[in-house]
């Protein structure tokens, strides 16, 4: 009798143990590891993050830029090496920091919470007006697809918002729910992307039918370095994206899972780029895609003729889709995270009770880049200083792997032979983007001096507003 009363007395302790912290219930735990993202899910939302519209556009810009097949190719190869390494830097430091926001996380507790304020916040805006004219854009080639011309801007502007619309909708319903949601829009379009490789086996060559404004650069011997570098800006750029994946850090099932996602993610990009690109040289030609336009749609010409264009309006269409699906994803998660250090308000906080949504950031998020939508594609030119913000915020984000190291944070967390190597990876990743924001300085001065002068009008206004408030970073 004595040992049933002690028995009963110690799971009574531990019901109430339990009852103290939702965190701790079996019925908690078990739903949280079914709403967690897996392997498969993490890989889509790393290839979404990436693959773009760019891949069917900067091609044609970058052989214009490298003159010679052979920088071309080697621009694409040294980009998805360094993108490699930047791959396995964030999956570590995304298994030493596992938090939702991480991106935001990474600058705040290795720097100084106002330098995460002040990257993400310009992060936020950028994203959102990119995002609108992404939608946009998307607009017409649905205009294109359904009349065979463009249309007016009420039209573009209503298809835009009601694709922002319809997966603000698809994300109220949870995490799971978009994932799923993404997994379906890339398998498609991954599909559609090795359909136009698979135009090489045609033996046909298509001619563009058109070319940009822009110049055409030529190779006299010397200036090889020049003309890799220069090609090196837009590669960068169209393999950016990856980093946002330790936004979902504490929603991955595991920090192996983390690990693995993101690496075997890049090495399905580095293999789609790097087959399109050999396709498009084969179906083309290297000197007939220097600046041409819509080259992507030659390679479906390949296979469907007159027909290929629908068909590459079509795929356009699936990577707005996309694109605005993963983007409500991830941004409200930093949204989440400046909330809780105190630069948001706290009701970016508020979660809907069953189904986890960040509803008030992804609101937020959501209308902004409606109201964007408004003002039109002339918000692209506004946005020319983020190849400068994301070379200067992956380069400092990707050196706060040196801090977490040294603070020793997560080692445990962190296993396998690679470990050794991934400081040297880390340093050879953020050298790398800190000489493409060099090149963006030469090339470009007006957008990096745009990039640093808003910089430090957000640094003012968190120094104004939030700093004298600022608690502590929890480490």
């Amino acid at each position: 009798m004595v040992l049933i009363i002690n028995a009963l007395l110690k799971t009574k302790q531990v019901l109430i143990y339990l009852s103290l912290t939702k965190y701790r219930d079996p019925k908690y735990i078990l739903m949280k590891q079914k709403q967690a993202i897996n392997f498969f899910s993490l890989t889509m939302i790393v290839v979404s993050l990436v693959i773009g519209m760019g891949i069917f556009k900067t091609p044609a810009t970058i052989a214009a830029k490298s003159g010679t097949p052979l920088i071309f190719f080697a621009a694409w190869i040294i980009g998805g090496v360094i993108a490699l390494f930047g791959a396995l830097t964030y999956a570590e430091i995304g298994q030493r920091l596992p938090v939702m926001g991480g991106y935001y996380k990474v600058f705040a507790h290795c720097y100084h919470p106002g330098v995460g304020f002040t990257i993400n916040v310009l992060i936020l805006i950028s994203n959102a007006a990119s995002l609108a004219v992404v939608a946009l854009i998307g607009a017409d080639y649905v205009s294109d697809l359904l009349f065979g011309h463009p249309s007016s801007t009420f039209f573009n502007v209503c298809v835009a918002s009601l694709s922002v619309g319809l997966f603000y909708i698809v994300n109220l319903l949870g995490l799971k729910t978009s994932s799923r949601t993404q997994n379906v829009l890339m398998i498609v379009k991954i599909s559609l992307i090795v359909l136009l490789i698979s135009s090489l086996f045609k033996g046909v060559t298509v001619p563009p039918h058109g070319f940009n404004e822009g110049k055409i650069y030529a190779y006299d011997g010397h200036n090889g370095g020049l003309l890799l570098l220069v090609s090196l800006v837009a590669v960068f750029f169209t393999y950016g994206g990856y980093q946002q994946t330790i936004n979902f850090g504490s929603e991955v099932q595991s920090a192996k899972t983390m690990q693995r996602g993101i690496v075997f993610g890049i090495a399905i990009v580095l293999s789609l780029y790097l087959a399109i690109n050999y396709t498009y040289i084969k179906v083309i030609g290297f000197d007939n895609m220097k600046n041409a336009n819509a080259i992507g749609s030659l390679l479906f010409e390949a296979w469907f003729g007159k027909f290929g264009a629908k068909a590459f309006d079509f795929a356009m269409v699936l990577s707005v889709l996309a694109y605005v699906n993963v983007i409500l994803m991830s941004n409200p998660r930093v949204m989440f995270a400046m909330s809780e250090d105190g630069v948001l308000p706290k009701i970016f906080q508020t979660k809907h009770p069953k189904t986890e949504a960040l509803v008030p950031g992804l609101t937020v998020f959501a209308i902004t880049t409606i109201l964007v939508t408004f003002f039109g594609k002339g918000v692209d030119d506004v946005l020319s200083f983020s190849i400068f913000l994301d070379c200067m915020g992956m380069s400092t984000s990707a050196a706060t792997l040196f801090i977490l190291r040294n603070k020793h944070q997560g080692d445990t967390s962190v296993t396998g032979v690679i470990k050794r190597w991934t400081p040297i990876f880390a340093a050879t990743f953020v050298f790398a983007y800190a000489c493409v924001a060099v090149a963006v300085v030469i090339d470009k001065p007006y957008a990096a001096l745009t990039a640093v002068a808003l910089m430090i009008i957000v640094l003012i206004l968190y120094r104004v507003f939030y700093y004298k408030k600022q608690p502590k970073a929890v480490n």
